[in-house]
């Protein structure tokens, strides 16, 4: 018989009886958000401009990664109906260590919405011509008013606002590759994993070791944990698993396919473009190619991009701190808080596509404090019962963690050496 994990109490409303497997999917595609931040998508449209097709193997490999840490992710909250924030604040006794953690992962979070704030306002520059500074206020309020959804305990109104921006980053990301169809053998035999000189191995380290973000372990865990409360008997661990693994499988296939989407895109219609390393030069080079349809559906795309991606960003950033320092400030308060180094970027004049590549510098930092943590939790059998990880499943976290770090590490002396 399914062991039933009772979960912490909880004002939010009581979940409904779930009729059918579907009401059971949102929280990993909200997420699977973080797969289509503005940083990833400069990433791949770079790697497409410059390369073609050859790192498509990269963006497949990545995902298939990140599958299996979102849903060791979504499983630790199932099961133990806390968050990744909140088992290490437990275990992590001595208050001066705690913080010192906390730290690294708010540092992190924080980097990462530097990203997404600078990608809204870089759209909102390139569809209305926008001052980036305002363009970074505009993408801030909005992101203000998802977030005091989730704040008021409306899970699914958060997910279907987010889960609609998903969808209008599809359609503006991939627009350009209906339109200019690519090559099927150049496709497929890109899948072939090879490089080509330093710099295709610079950019595949970037894809690959921006894939899984931290915040979005973070992020993953409280979703599932806040969603499901007032469990009863007909919400068994084993049928949440269930639904999660297609939860997770449904949101990576569309964030991957995206990502992919992009770097065809770019494959097809820009390679050997000059400027397309930015996401003004992008912009233009579309336009240029595909036409001013395409390029605005992609600044649109982009927007989305930075609305969603930093509303479970800044999600992401509350529960690091109520669950590391057991301290909870008021939303928006600390929404603006953690505003505030993407306003003073752009209020002095720094270029975006710089600030973009540092923050996924800083990102790289804190990929090993939260990636280990979550493959060994999950393998506890005092923590994780009959759920805990299978021995091929630990082995393959195990394998996963030390690829993207040391990708990571290679990040970071290519990116600091100039190599």
């Amino acid at each position: 018989m399914a062991r039933t994990v009772p979960l912490p109490d909880t004002t939010a409303r009581p979940a409904a009886r779930p009729r059918n497997i579907l009401w059971l999917l949102g929280p990993a595609l909200v997420a699977g958000v973080a797969y289509l931040d503005p940083g990833n998508v400069a990433s791949n449209m770079t790697a497409g401009a410059q390369f073609g097709y050859l790192l498509v193997w990269v963006v497949v490999t990545g995902n298939v990664m990140a599958w299996l840490i979102q849903y060791l992710s979504a499983k630790l909250g199932l099961v133990t109906g806390r968050s990744l924030p909140e088992l290490l604040g437990e275990r992590i006794g001595r208050k001066p260590a705690r913080r010192l953690y906390w730290l690294q992962a708010e540092l992190v979070a924080m980097a990462t919405d530097v990203a997404e704030v600078i990608g809204g306002a870089v759209a909102l520059w390139l569809l209305f011509d926008l001052p980036l500074f305002l363009g970074g206020i505009i993408t801030g309020g909005i992101s203000i008013v998802v977030l005091q959804l989730q704040n008021s305990g409306r899970h699914r109104s958060f997910e279907y606002v987010i889960v609609t921006l998903m969808l209008v980053i599809a359609v503006g990301f991939t627009a350009g590759v209906f339109l200019n169809p690519p090559d099927g053998g150049a496709v497929v035999e890109g899948l072939v994993p090879r490089f080509e000189g330093s710099e295709s191995v610079l950019l595949a380290a970037s894809i690959l070791g921006a894939t899984v973000m931290p915040h979005a372990i973070y992020a993953h865990s409280a979703l599932t944990r806040d969603r499901f409360p007032g469990r009863t008997a007909t919400l068994t661990t084993t049928r949440l698993i269930k639904a999660t693994k297609w939860d997770v499988t449904i949101a990576l296939a569309v964030a991957g396919s995206v990502n992919l989407a992009i770097l065809l895109l770019a494959a097809g219609s820009l390679q050997g473009v000059a400027g397309t390393d930015t996401l003004e030069g992008a912009h233009a080079a579309i336009a240029a190619s595909l036409g001013g349809v395409v390029a605005t559906l992609f600044a649109v795309g982009l927007l989305a991009s930075g609305l969603a991606s930093t509303s479970v960003g800044a999600y992401a950033g509350a529960e690091i701190m109520q669950g590391l320092l057991k301290i909870r400030i008021p939303m928006l308060l600390r929404r603006l808080i953690t505003l505030l180094p993407a306003l003073a970027i752009l209020a002095v004049g720094i270029d975006p596509t710089w600030a973009l590549i540092l923050s996924q510098v800083i990102l790289s930092f804190g990929i090993p404090f939260a990636l280990i943590p979550l493959v060994w939790l999950t393998a506890q059998r005092d923590l994780m019962g009959s759920h805990r990880n299978h021995w091929w499943t630990t082995g393959l976290g195990v394998l996963v963690s030390v690829l993207l770090v040391g990708l990571n590490v290679t990040l970071l002396v290519l990116t600091f050496t100039g190599a």
